[in-house]
């Protein structure tokens, strides 16, 4: 049985939404859409996921924020501060080694 992605994936929505908004600014919604459409429809994150990490993320300096009305509605859009750009940094190359170390793992010869 695998694992839940709510386990197996610890960690992974702060990684990509902090890749994604490095690229351009984006409001929560096209978050959830971006990630989904990035990853061929293999990672899916609600938006009960996305919303507490962007305000955790901005309240840590990570992120900045702007409103602006589009239609009449108010939508908040996030970006990425230097802050935020140094620890998708050390995330990327903690997520690297680490994946790199189960490839490892995976690939070696059994034993016996």
């Amino acid at each position: 049985m695998p694992p839940t992605p709510s386990t197996f994936l610890n960690g992974v929505p702060e990684l990509l939404v902090l890749r994604l908004l490095r690229d351009r600014e984006m409001y929560g919604y096209e978050l959830v859409q971006a990630i989904r459409e990035a990853s061929a429809d293999q990672l899916t994150f609600a938006e009960g996921v996305i919303y507490p990490l962007l305000h955790t993320l901005e309240r840590d300096g990570a992120l900045s924020t702007r409103r602006q009305t589009i239609n009449g509605r108010s939508r908040v859009y996030y970006a990425v501060t230097p802050t935020g750009r140094e620890r998708f940094d050390a995330l990327s190359a903690h997520w690297r080694a680490l994946t790199g170390a189960i490839a490892t793992v995976l690939e070696a010869p059994r034993h016996a």
